[in-house]
C-alpha cells in the first residue's frame, strides 16, 4: 500500500512540474509575441492560469502529506503527551472541517458552472472548481489518516510532525 501512495505522489509530482514547465512556456511566448508582433495569445492567459491553479492546489497536497505546511511546534514540545495527542487531534479535526467545507463549497460551485466555458478556450470553468473539490477530499483523507496513526497505531506526535524528506525515504527504502 505505501508503494502505491509514494507513486501516486511522485505522480503528483510530476504533474505539478509538467503544470509549471506550461504555465512559463506559456507566459514567455506571450512576453515575446507580444513584444515582437503586437499580439499575444489570449488562450495562453486562460491555459497557464488553470495551470497555476492546479500547481497551487497538487501543491497543498504534497506538502500536508509531507508535513511542510506551516507548524508552530513550540507550544507542542512544551505541554506533556497526552496534551500533545489532544491539541494534534483538535488540529486534523480543524483540518478535516475545513476541508469538509472547501469540498461542499467547491462542489456547489462546479454544479453551478457546468455550462459555462472559458471565452478563449471553450474549456468549461468547472476545471478551476474541480482543484478544491481535489484538494478537499485528498487533504481530508490525509488528516483521517494522521489521526488513524495517532490513535490506532499509535505514533507519537513528534513522528506525526516529523517533516518528511524524499532523501530520507529513498534511504529507507534502499536499506530494506
Amino acid at each position: 500500500m505505501k508503494k502505491i501512495l509514494d507513486t501516486l505522489f511522485k505522480a503528483i509530482e510530476i504533474l505539478i512540474a509538467f503544470f509549471l514547465a506550461v504555465m512559463i512556456i506559456l507566459v514567455f511566448m506571450n512576453v515575446v509575441f507580444r513584444y515582437l508582433f503586437s499580439r499575444g495569445f489570449a488562450w495562453s492567459e486562460e491555459i497557464a492560469r488553470l495551470c497555476f491553479i492546479y500547481l497551487v492546489y497538487l501543491g497543498s497536497i504534497g506538502a500536508m502529506r509531507d508535513n511542510r505546511h506551516l507548524l508552530i511546534d513550540s507550544v507542542l514540545n512544551r505541554v506533556p503527551v497526552f496534551g500533545q495527542k489532544l491539541i494534534y487531534v483538535l488540529v486534523q479535526g480543524c483540518i478535516i472541517w475545513l476541508m469538509v467545507i472547501l469540498t461542499q463549497g467547491s462542489w456547489g460551485l462546479v454544479i453551478q458552472n457546468l455550462h459555462d466555458n472559458w471565452v478563449a478556450t471553450k474549456f468549461p470553468t468547472f476545471l478551476v472548481y474541480t482543484s478544491g473539490l481535489i484538494t478537499g477530499i485528498a487533504i481530508g483523507i490525509i488528516a483521517l489518516a494522521n489521526l488513524f496513526r495517532l490513535i490506532i497505531l499509535e505514533m507519537s506526535v513528534s513522528e506525526l510532525i516529523t517533516i518528511r524528506d524524499d532523501h530520507d525515504t529513498d534511504q529507507a527504502v534502499d536499506a530494506q
